[in-house]
């Protein structure tokens, strides 16, 4: 029996299997072997066989996003809306066939956006070359999930269920559990908070099926036996997705109220052009990116050329971004809360000398940089 063969088996037990007191150790064994399988079915080819062609794109610009969805939901038109790439669409399937590469520029960023082909169900076994457009996707900042407004929540289901059987987990945080593997000693098992999914039993249970009879484990959230394997396996990757009905001009206005109101959701028409603005607010809120821009002693800031750093930025990163031997020469930061903020809370400015590098930039504040040579200023503006 082949792994896909098995992967199968273990699924269709799993949902035959009666959720209760009674079968959780069951299951938790089952949805172990079931990560295992999926892991081996990622695993590269050991044959001789020729190197196949990948989705190889060098990674650019400020941040990456990446466009995923069926065959023909408009990745390739919207693509070629927001960018100045001309990426080919047309009324049939699969259109695009590669990796397509554009660049956003919105608030001074390069937001480089990838239009990747088309997936099918059944791609995390490699149906339609979906390994390689997955394997893409694991590298972006964001994704984009481009569905179609008139086909119901089937693809986007069917999206998440491929996307989580690789190694995917969207708007999700990171399980916070402490697991360190030992080489004798047995299993260390505790707990700060009162686990209501996880026991102790089913715990070594699961650490027994992947060979692992030694480590230390440390529960600091209520998480369930599927987040426990996600630490285990350790190659989990979390990162936002912004769901993006398209084609909403062909539905009712009931239909794109109720989809406008999901989590995480914006509703769009390439064909009209129609809530494209406010996507790409949506899309900068995900990136959570600031923009920070240079200002000489005694002028005003210059807003033509922003340096992009991510949300909970310190001095230091800015040193590194501006030149790498500025840290080494840097001596205190000043920095002086926006008059706009301070206003709006009814204060007036105020100012913080002597800040060291580890120090947090906040939006709408001004930044005095002093280094050994002299001094220097940045100006940081909200996002």
């Amino acid at each position: 029996m082949g792994i896909l063969e098995k992967i199968s088996e273990i699924e269709k037990e799993i949902a035959r299997t009666q959720k209760n007191k009674a079968t959780e150790y069951h299951l938790g064994l089952l949805k172990a072997k079931l990560a295992k399988y999926r892991a081996q079915l990622l695993e590269p080819s050991k044959s001789a066989s020729s190197k196949g062609e990948g989705f190889d794109v060098m990674k650019s610009g400020d941040a990456r996003v990446a466009l995923i969805g069926f065959p023909s939901v408009g990745k390739s038109t919207f693509l070629s809306l927001m960018t100045s790439t001309a990426s080919e669409a047309a009324s049939y399937e699969f259109t695009t066939l590669t990796c397509i590469p554009g660049v956003i520029e919105y608030k001074g960023a390069n937001i480089q956006l990838l239009d990747l082909p088309g997936i099918i169900e059944g791609a995390a076994q490699g149906k339609g070359r979906g390994r390689q457009v997955i394997a893409v996707a694991r590298t972006a900042d964001v994704i984009i999930m481009m569905l179609d407004a008139t086909k119901g929540e089937v693809q986007r289901s069917l999206l998440e269920k491929e996307l989580e059987s690789v190694g995917i987990r969207l708007n999700k945080h990171k399980p916070n559990i402490y697991f360190k593997p030992k080489k004798g000693g047995g299993i260390s098992f505790n707990s700060t908070v009162t686990l209501t999914q996880c026991s102790e039993k089913l715990v070594q249970l699961i650490l027994h099926e992947y060979k692992i009879f030694n480590a230390e484990v440390l529960f600091r959230e209520d998480c369930s036996p599927d987040e426990f394997i996600d630490v285990i396996v350790g190659n989990r990757v979390y990162m936002p997705c912004l769901y993006v009905y398209n084609k909403i001009d062909q539905i009712s206005m009931e239909e794109v109220d109720r989809l406008a109101r999901k989590p995480n959701s914006v509703v769009i028409s390439c064909g009209m052009k129609l809530n494209l603005d406010y996507l790409l607010e949506m899309l900068w809120e995900y990136l959570a990116l600031t923009c920070i821009y240079t200002k000489k002693r005694g002028q005003r800031p210059d807003f033509t050329d922003a340096i992009i750093l991510r949300k909970g930025a310190s001095v230091e990163h800015v040193c590194h971004r501006i030149h790498r031997s500025l840290a080494s020469q840097f001596k205190y930061a000043l920095v002086w809360v926006s008059l706009w903020v301070e206003s709006k809370q009814g204060g007036r400015p105020r100012t913080a000398p002597g800040l060291g590098m580890k120090q947090g930039i906040h939006t709408l504040c001004v930044v005095f940089l002093s280094f050994l040579w002299g001094l220097a200023c940045l100006c940081v503006c909200p996002p």
